[in-house]
């Protein structure tokens, strides 16, 4: 089946985004305990290109396979899984890259969806909070098992102007009836 770029998160409804969020169908990775195990030779850079002994991988499509199959492992490493091999992967920051962000509504009926440097799409909210982190400032976002995608920048400066409009004290958003702190404190 060709790859088919999803649409423009602007044009959709908050009901479309968590529907087209929801229908991602992934790897059951997590259930998979393979015997065979090794080093995949790749790394994922802070900033989300991913490399393959040495050389950047340039065909989106690839990443977007090798994305669906990547786990966290219980000792915070990363593994690309399949049902028969396990292969160890470098991962420098977060494995994905949140690089469009699309609010819907305001305060708590506020729905925030972040399209990854994959194309998958994640919607803040419980399942997938949002961290500030209190070592540096730089937000995350939950996207499933231990994996997180960190914000561009101008997808979080994006996100603290929504927070700042919004005025809330301490100064936070909402998603998804979850509101996400985004001051830190010690």
């Amino acid at each position: 089946m060709p790859y088919i770029p999803p649409p423009e998160l602007a044009s959709l409804s908050i009901a479309e985004i968590a529907e087209l969020a929801e229908a991602q169908k992934l790897p059951p990775v997590d259930q998979w305990d393979p015997q065979e195990t090794g080093d995949s030779e790749m790394r994922i850079a802070t900033d989300g290109t991913w490399y393959h002994q040495g050389d950047p991988i340039r065909r989106p499509a690839m990443v977007r396979a090798f994305s669906s199959i990547l786990r966290r492992e219980s000792d915070d490493s990363y593994a690309l899984v399949t049902p028969y091999q396990k292969l160890s992967i470098i991962v420098e920051d977060a494995p994905f890259v949140a690089v469009e962000l699309e609010s819907k509504e305001s305060g708590p009926a506020r729905m925030l969806a972040f399209r990854l440097n994959t194309d998958h799409l994640v919607v803040a909210g419980s399942d997938h909070p949002l961290r500030f982190g209190a070592e540096k400032p730089q937000p995350y976002l939950q996207v499933r098992d231990g994996l997180e995608a960190v914000l561009a920048r101008p997808v979080y400066y994006q996100l603290a102007e929504l927070a700042l409009e919004e005025g809330a004290d301490p100064v936070g958003i909402w998603s998804d009836g979850v509101f996400f702190p985004m001051e830190t404190r010690p």
